[in-house]
């Protein structure tokens, strides 16, 4: 059974994917945090460390997806 984040970051995902540069690499790192968090707040703090801690054009995509992970929430 899937749960209402993983709905929640694949329809983020969705959205943000016509924005980003690097759709892939995005994807996959998202769903390695998300396999780390344990809550949508959790998910969130960490994709924004990790961002944070990334060189352009990467660090836009992860801010894109935050983007549109708030939106869709």
């Amino acid at each position: 059974m899937r749960s209402s984040l993983d709905e929640t970051v694949e329809t983020a995902l969705f959205e943000a994917r016509p924005y980003v540069e690097n759709y892939e690499k995005l994807k996959e790192e998202v769903l390695k945090v998300k396999s780390r968090a344990r809550s949508f707040e959790e998910l969130v703090k960490m994709l924004e460390e990790l961002a944070s801690s990334l060189d352009e054009p990467f660090r836009t995509d992860v801010r894109i997806f935050l983007q549109k992970l708030e939106t869709v929430r």
